[in-house]
């Protein structure tokens, strides 16, 4: 009894100090929310994590983990390959890809991500046409991540992604390096993981290419050429997790929260439940904090099954905003 009362006693003083190491960090939500660029990098690209409102920092084993903490690669249980689609706002889609290729005879990973978010056609209009002109351009996101995970220990690991970031629309294109550190705890075999990453750290970029308006005047278009500069969307996220049920050999139960910080916006904090079934079905739900209209619980499933010699797993999100929407994600998971 004793020794389950110390990690449950842990978790209620991290789920504690979380909002309170939010007032400490920096928060400049205030002043630079809006300030920075390629916020594609941004959105959730996978079921599960959106499911859980992303409070997946500490937890996660699928491909997913080179998205949200590369740490967690080290502790992928095998090859993991995953496919995932999000139907977002407005009919923009958002794919993502992923493979984990644990280092045979160590306790190392690579792994390799590709990130795309498309905005499909979309027409033109201007405020002398604002029905549109007949032309179309298209709004296309790109990141391609190489990934590096350790595990120094059984207990601990790190992990470490670089990414090359390209947005482009209307002509105009904008590419940048950022990278993405971070570290894995396990607190013995409490079931209590804790977690810290740092995302989308890295260099500014700037639009090339040049765009023309109608103006009023004479000529009656001018062409722009000079654009300022966009800053990575940087954000720092500290988790923990634990594993309620532990030693269950049929039933799982994971409880979360985590704590994110961005560079361009107010900090805001999640949690997130997670519970399975002979490692076959999974139940998920979950909610954020300080995030404007989000009103309503995040849910979601997972069902698993093994299939020549593979273990498939398919997982649906879904989560919404009260004016935005709803936001449908599926994802395909294999591990080998």
């Amino acid at each position: 009894m004793r020794s389950r009362q110390i990690p449950i006693a842990i978790v209620l003083v991290v789920a504690t100090v979380l909002p309170a190491v939010g007032q400490v960090l920096p928060s400049l939500g205030g002043e630079r929310a809006g300030t920075s660029g390629f916020q594609f990098l941004k959105v959730p690209v996978d079921a599960r994590s959106a499911a859980l409102g992303q409070a997946v920092v500490a937890h996660g084993g699928d491909v997913s983990a080179l998205y949200w903490n590369p740490a967690l690669a080290a502790t992928a249980p095998g090859l993991q390959a995953g496919l995932h689609h999000s139907a977002y706002f407005v009919d923009v889609t958002l794919d993502y890809a992923g493979v984990i290729w644990p280092v045979r005879g160590t306790n190392m990973a690579v792994g390799a991500s590709l990130q795309m978010l498309n905005s499909g056609e979309m027409g033109v209009t201007t405020e002398f046409q604002p029905f549109g002109t007949g032309e179309t351009f298209r709004l296309v996101d790109l990141a391609v991540g190489l990934t590096f995970a350790q595990a120094l220990t059984d207990l601990f690991s790190y992990g470490v992604t670089t990414k090359l970031v390209r947005e482009s629309v209307a002509g105009l294109s904008a590419s940048t390096v950022v990278a993405d550190l971070g570290f894995h705890y396990a607190v013995g075999t409490t079931g209590l993981q804790l977690a810290v990453a740092l995302r989308n750290f890295g260099l500014d970029g700037r639009p090339d290419g040049s765009l023309e308006r109608p103006v009023i005047g004479n000529p009656p278009r001018v062409v722009e050429t000079a654009f300022e500069s966009m800053t990575p969307p940087t954000t720092f996220h500290i988790g923990a997790s634990w594993d309620v049920l532990r030693g269950d050999p049929d039933q799982s139960l994971h409880v979360s929260t985590q704590l994110d910080n961005p560079s361009d916006n107010a900090e805001t904090w999640s949690t997130g439940v997670e519970y399975g079934w002979r490692d076959t079905l999974f139940l998920r739900t979950g909610y954020r904090f300080g995030i404007e209209e989000y009103t309503t619980p995040s849910f979601g499933a997972g069902v698993q099954a093994p299939v020549s010699g593979a273990r498939l797993r398919f997982d649906y999100g879904f989560n919404r905003l009260d004016r935005l929407g709803a936001v449908h994600r599926v994802g395909l998971n294999v591990t080998l």
